[in-house]
Formats: structure tokens, sequence, C-alpha cells
């Protein structure tokens, strides 16, 4: 379990992922700020970086910067050793598809860090300075695949609450603040189950995990509340060790004494530390309000439900945003 009482959550996850050193692939080797974050990840030792894009590029781009490249492998995909054997690998599921045109896709830069991630050349992908999420999502999809029982990407947010019922630097995961406008209950249910494990593996907490909704138990009868209790079935069938609830109001997931008056057994009502909001409205406008109203830290979005972890980065990203990002990944990855 992380250590609340210094909430410094990025150097806990440095710290972490330094025990077990995990190997990250940054598509966007060219960018500056991504050549920086690699170098510096590499040189903080919490990682092994590797950085692909043309190398006389990526040396200028160094020389600029001022930036020694020791400790950072950088590989052009158009011209890698392992393009034929990455090209040979993609076709096994497409027989549709020529080695020719998988070489074609693979030499562009996302599609070959998927590639080295699925093949364990890489444990994990860092991308989106320079990429839409959906083109990163999109690489990760047809290289890495999705987890057994997951057919859909998400994303989570930690977040950090100063204090909480007398309790200090509080703990909680929002789902899925950032990827899913209007998920249907199966893919509520994979988002629950999803965010549940990514919880336990990055913050090492044990997941109670609560759908949430404006009904608690039945207090409330409508198709949005069907749609929840639907993603409760499901979701236990895909994990049936997860502790997971619903459909609970978020004062009756989070406060016990309210918990006590509106519902009247459940393991997880007034002690949920994981939020599963019904849509993408509800989620962003939680994290946000939570973020200024609390004076919360929020700490991603970070991507889940690849079989291998793969994470997005903001267009906006400063290089220690990518560190930082880098460090929760290799972390996600050290369990995958």
């Amino acid at each position: 379990m992380l250590h609340r009482e210094d909430m410094d959550l990025i150097q806990q996850f440095k710290q972490k992922a330094a025990r077990e050193i995990q190997t990250v692939v940054f598509p966007e080797g060219e960018d500056e700020r991504i050549l920086s974050a690699a170098v510096m990840a590499a040189k903080e030792g919490f990682v092994r970086s590797v950085a692909l894009g043309d190398p006389e590029i990526i040396r200028q781009t160094a020389g600029k910067a001022g930036l020694s490249l020791d400790g950072v492998a950088v590989i052009d995909p158009k011209s890698a050793p392992k393009l034929d054997a990455y090209a040979t690998r993609y076709v096994k599921d497409r027989p549709e598809m020529s080695e020719s045109i998988a070489r074609r896709v693979l030499r562009k830069r996302l599609a070959f860090g998927g590639m080295m991630v699925a093949a364990g050349d890489a444990n994990a992908m860092v991308a989106g300075a320079d990429s839409a999420t959906a083109s990163v999502i999109q690489a990760a999809a047809m290289t890495i695949g999705f987890a057994p029982g997951i057919s859909i990407a998400s994303s989570f947010f930690v977040m950090v609450v100063p204090e909480f019922l007398g309790e200090q630097n509080k703990l909680f995961v929002f789902a899925d603040c950032a990827v899913n406008v209007q998920p249907t209950a199966s893919e509520l249910a994979q988002i629950a189950v999803t965010t549940g494990r990514s919880a336990r593996s990055l913050l090492g907490m044990e997941p109670k995990i609560a759908l949430l909704s404006f009904s608690s138990k039945g207090s409330a009868s409508h198709a949005d509340v069907d749609k929840v209790l639907a993603a409760l079935e499901e979701a236990r069938k895909i994990d049936p060790g997860l502790d997971i609830d619903g459909e609970l109001q978020g004062d009756a997931a989070i406060v016990p004494l309210v918990a006590a008056k509106k519902v009247k057994q459940s393991s997880v009502a007034g002690k949920a530390n994981v939020l599963i909001f019904p849509d993408l409205d509800a989620a962003n406008i939680a994290y946000k309000l939570t973020q200024y109203l609390a004076k919360a830290q929020a700490y991603g979005p970070i991507l889940q439900g690849f079989a291998r972890p793969c994470s997005d980065l903001s267009r906006g990203a400063t290089a220690a945003d990518v560190v930082g990002t880098a460090a929760i990944t290799a972390v996600l990855a050290q369990s995958s």
C-alpha cells in the first residue's frame, strides 16, 4: 500500500517501479518532451527507456536540448531488425493481410511500439503527446490487444483528497473520466472490473467498488438504474473475486452514516474507494469538482483494459508529466 502520510505519489511510483524495472517504449521519440522524459526516466533508474524515431532526428533533438542518450535505446521502426518478425506475428490473426502490408502498418511508430509490447520486447508503452487519444487506443487495440474478458479501453483518475471524514489524504479512484461517453451495461461492467484491478496493482489497495447512480438499492426506478444493475451482475461474473456493489448514490457509497440509513446490507456501501460513474458526464464533472472544491490532487487519466499497459498523454504534457506517466505505467506493468 502506498504511504498516505507522504502524498508525493509520483515519487512513490518511481520507487515502486525501481524495485522491478520495466522496459517502456516511447513511440514519439523525436519530440523533445518525450526524449527528455525518456532520458530522465532512464537516468533516475526506474525504467529502461526505448525511443522510437529517425535516429538522426533524435540525435539532433538531443543535441539541441543538451541531452545525453546514454541509457536510452533508439530504434527506427522503418529499418528495425525485428520489423519482419513483427509483421509475421501481426498477420497471424489477419489471414486477409499480406506481410508487406503489415510491414507498412508497423513502420508507423505507434503500431511498432505496440508490437514491441505484444512481443515482450517492451513491457509498456507511453504515447499521446503528439498523437490523438483515439490513435493511441487504436494502435494499442490492434497490437497489444485487450485483457481476457475485456473488449474496451477505459480510463481512471487517482484522486487524493486532503481530508475526508477525519482521514488525511484519502485515496479514491474514479472511472471512466475520459474515454467512454455513454457506456452500455456490459461496458460499464468491464470498466468496473478493470478499474478495480488497476487500483489493486497501482495503489496496493483492496478495492471496494461502487457502481454509482442517483438511486440506492431500489430507491428509484429508471432505465439508467437498470443499466447499473445489469452492469453489477456482469461485473461479478467477469471477476467474482472483486468486492463490488450497486446501485449506490454517491453519499451512500462513501459515507458510513449515510450507508447505514440507506443500505441494509453491503460490504461496499460507506466504504467504497473505487467509484464507477454511469457515464462520462458524471465522471468528468465529478473529478473536476473534487479537484477544485476539495482541493484534491488528480492523477490521470490513465488508460486501462489492454493486455499489457499503454498510457495516453495530454497533447500539452510537459517532460515532467511524461516522467510521471512512465512511472505509473511501469508499476502497472509489474503485475501485467
